[in-house]
């Protein structure tokens, strides 16, 4: 394939699977002796992005008013200076902005269209948008499914399912249990020291994150005699703090308040996986996709999920006994003693890997531009 001009469009660079996919598919490009431009309010991952050796254009296109459009012009004057051969559309109002500036163009002139369905989004002429590409990516079986159940006219010929993955060697097999780790949690957060086992809900303070679940589990499995500890990495917040207050008062009422520790995201997930015994996926929201599950596993450690959407799809296929059925107490509080008693071991190789999905999302774009219109 010649060297390409790849643009990826993206309300901005500051953290999220959204970002990180987009950091990768960059990554890729370059590596592979392309062009990547990635067009969003910026962030703090710029510096990260333009490390990678691809560049970065600030336009502001994901805020939700009206003006955004204004932002089509310049848009489209990028795309025509830069010669670009693909636009690639991760999020549905950057998607919109581009599909103006797009095909706006003179056919003769126009790059090819890439959107990527990235989340569940509720089904309307909005959310649409994703749909349009001349190849629209999926990010799990469960998103393809999404799609043409809520948009049958959409051509399922042109649907690209590509799971997103993971490098293992970020997220490196460890030790159960993993003392280091362990004593390093419980340094940080005595809370988290004792000798029964770690419960981890990585995840933002937000209630669709299942952290009330979370403490309930917590709750039943500490009056079932277990020394059960639980860490809610992400979940205290700027903005979130009278969330946090209101799972802290939960927590007083359960008993369980010197047996879990709600702090700040951290930068060394893995070392936290290794910590912990068991990792919980209780997004109370059907997710698109599960990464937090391959994490997990690649490091070792059994996850305990809700069993729908991206989650529940890993899941069945890969470790049915940690699919519950979702929102039923009783079975997450089975589920959660099953897997501490018992132990089973996660898969031993990560279902999907960063160099298939990096390397599937070429030949995508490979297959436009080697193809006919």
């Amino acid at each position: 394939m010649r060297r390409l001009t790849v643009v990826q469009l993206l309300p901005a660079l500051e953290s999220g699977g959204v970002e990180r996919s987009t950091l990768e598919i960059a990554q890729a490009l370059v590596d592979a002796g392309h062009r990547a431009i990635v067009v969003s309010k910026g962030g703090r991952l710029v510096p990260r992005l333009l490390a990678l050796g691809a560049e970065h254009v600030a336009l502001d296109i994901g805020r939700k008013s009206p003006l955004t459009f204004r932002h089509v012009r310049a848009l489209r004057a990028l795309v025509e200076r830069e010669r670009v051969d693909i636009v690639h559309a991760r999020s549905r109002l950057p998607a919109w902005v581009g599909e103006f500036a797009v095909r706006s163009m003179p056919a003769s002139r126009r790059p090819r269209w890439i959107t990527t369905v990235h989340g569940l989004n509720s089904p309307s002429r909005y959310s649409a948008v994703m749909t349009r590409g001349e190849r629209v990516i999926c990010v799990s079986d469960t998103v393809r499914t999404f799609v043409l159940a809520h948009y049958p006219s959409v051509d399922a010929s042109k649907l690209r399912v590509i799971p997103r993955g993971i490098d293992p060697r970020t997220f490196p097999r460890a030790p159960c249990p993993d003392i280091d780790a362990r004593a390093w949690a419980a340094s940080m957060h005595p809370a988290l020291g004792g000798d029964g086992p770690l419960l981890l809900l990585p995840g933002r303070g937000t209630r669709l994150k299942g952290h009330a679940d979370a403490l309930a589990l917590l709750s039943r499995l500490r009056a079932d005699g277990m020394d059960a500890r639980l860490w809610l990495p992400g979940a205290r917040e700027a903005g979130r703090e009278a969330y946090i207050a209101e799972l802290e008062r939960e927590a007083a009422t359960l008993g369980i308040a010197g047996a879990l520790a709600f702090t700040e995201p951290t930068d060394a997930i893995a070392r936290a996986y290794a910590a912990s015994d068991v990792v919980l996926q209780l997004s109370r929201k059907p997710e698109a996709f599960g990464r937090t599950v391959l994490e997990a596993w690649s490091v070792g450690r059994p996850v305990l999920g809700w069993a729908h959407g991206g989650v529940g799809e890993l899941l069945a296929r890969w470790q049915p006994g940690g699919a519950i059925v979702p929102f039923d107490l009783d079975a997450l509080h089975r589920g959660g003693y099953e897997l501490l008693t018992h132990r089973p071991a996660p898969p031993d190789t990560i279902p999907h890997s960063l160099h298939a999905m990096q390397e599937a999302t070429l030949a995508v774009y490979a297959e436009l531009i080697d193809g006919s219109r």
